[in-house]
């Protein structure tokens, strides 16, 4: 099999038995002339929700000499309500889905030598966009109560997918993320970007090869929630124009629409997301469980610590996160809010962590240490999006597959159920259920509203 051609990809899906094994014919102008890749070569790619973060993993992928971004696709039509990304003195709307269809057509336009390009779809809904046999892959950046369908379906059409973090909104969810990927043969990336860091490698390398001793403690920090709550008199809001709100909730249950549950701000609502303990914590975690060793399973019991709710309001997520979960092998990784506090791992000789970029250990010659060539080496990505292209290519995994990102964000949920219960509980992460407690098994998964199901 050429690691050089997209074709070998549609005959590995046809191997495997996928249910859509599309013929390689990809028209010029879809395609374009951006770039000196020939369209053989390429990837072409769609992307299924572009507001902040979703544009910037668009831009990433639009940057790859070869891939072509053909499609996008968002709830939203136009808007410049996006929290924190707005930047002063731009001219909105700038993110949804006409903004970012005409981010790539003036990408494109730029290469051509025409100085035309109009070969961007734009889509409302995605499973249109998901319907293209001329798309390779997708890049998934919705809220996380949308990720498990869009994946499934996603892989069952054939695509290879890149779906940022956290991967799930339940642990069943994320398991059936997993199996939909092994079933298609799918090439997955989760959004974990510190997985292809350099700084988060080598630590990581260092605890593995035992330069602290026997790791005994994990304390893994994440900042406070960063937006406001409503005032607990909410009333309901008139749908803006620009919104299909409808679909926009998806799976989730129905309820009157209001500024601070869509956008940004949902992630502050557990319909939607687990709060920053998923949002936050699921880069923490999965450094934590790569240098633990941890990566392919999970704790044996986890423990609130003091975990904190709002008892009314549109917010519902947790407002300060402490929890600890215990591991086979005797590690004890703890989570807590403490804004801008470090990633450290303790050990029975020293200690190592990282704080705002710096990395300091005791003994200091812990973070100077170089990793010899029989120690071991830790999967090595310097570039997250291109790593998921170069595999799409090669078949290899990538640097955070499916099953690693399941299990970062399994211990995230794992946390604001003990601190939802506010109770230690014992858990096997092999069966990946909770042992003696119906409460907190009902809690793994949730129904979904019709027509949307797994």
């Amino acid at each position: 099999m050429s690691g050089n051609n997209v074709i070998s990809r549609r005959d590995f899906l046809s191997g495997v038995g996928s249910a859509l094994a599309f013929p390689y014919i990809v028209s010029s102008s879809v395609l374009g002339e951006g770039g000196n890749v020939a369209p053989s070569n390429r990837i072409t790619m769609g992307s299924i929700g572009v507001g902040g973060m979703g544009t910037n993993n668009m831009r990433a992928f639009l940057n790859q000499s070869d891939v072509q971004v053909v499609a996008v696709c968002d709830v939203v039509e136009a808007s410049n309500e996006y929290g924190h990304w707005y930047k002063n003195g731009w001219q909105g709307p700038w993110f949804g889905r006409e903004p970012a269809r005409k981010i790539v057509d003036d990408y494109y336009t730029k290469k051509t030598s025409s100085g035309k390009h109009k070969g961007c779809d734009a889509y409302n809904d995605f499973r249109e966009l998901l319907a293209r046999d001329d798309i390779d892959a997708v890049c998934i950046t919705t809220p996380d109560h949308w990720h498990a369908v869009m994946v499934v379906m996603a892989a069952a059409a054939g695509k290879d997918i890149y779906c940022e973090k956290p991967l799930s909104l339940t642990i069943a969810e994320g398991r059936a993320m997993v199996e939909a990927v092994q079933r298609y043969g799918t090439v997955f990336q989760t959004g974990t970007q510190r997985r292809s860091d350099q700084k988060f490698r080598f630590i990581c390398e260092l605890v593995r090869n035992g330069r602290i001793g026997r790791l005994r403690k994990i304390i893994t920090s994440i900042g406070k929630n960063n937006k406001e709550a409503p005032s607990k008199d909410w009333k309901p809001e008139p749908v803006p124009d620009w919104l299909d709100y409808d679909m926009w909730l998806g799976p989730a249950p129905w309820v009157p629409y209001h500024t601070s549950r869509c956008l940004y701000t949902f992630r502050f609502g557990l319909d939607y997301s687990g709060g920053q303990t998923t949002n936050l914590g699921a880069h923490w975690i999965d450094v934590a469980q790569w240098a633990n060793g941890t990566d392919l399973t999970g704790p044996i019991e986890v423990e609130d610590l003091g975990g904190e709710y709002p008892t009314d309001g549109l917010f519902t997520t947790a407002t300060n996160v402490h929890f600890r979960a215990l591991f086979a092998n005797g590690v004890e990784m703890f989570m807590k809010t403490d804004q801008g506090g470090p990633l450290r791992f303790e050990g029975s000789d020293g200690w190592i962590q990282l704080h705002n970029g710096k990395l300091t250990s005791s003994p200091e010659s812990v973070k100077d240490s170089t990793i010899g060539p029989d120690e071991i080496h830790l999967y090595k990505s310097n570039d997250h999006h291109r790593n998921l292209i170069d595999c799409i290519k090669t078949r290899d995994r990538t640097a955070a597959p499916v099953e690693v990102g399941h299990r970062s964000t399994s211990v995230c949920h794992l946390g604001n159920i003990a601190m939802t219960l506010k109770r230690k509980l014992r858990w096997n992460p092999d069966l990946e259920r909770f042992i003696g407690s119906d409460e907190a098994n009902s809690m793994l998964s949730r129904s979904m509203r019709s027509p949307w199901h797994l």
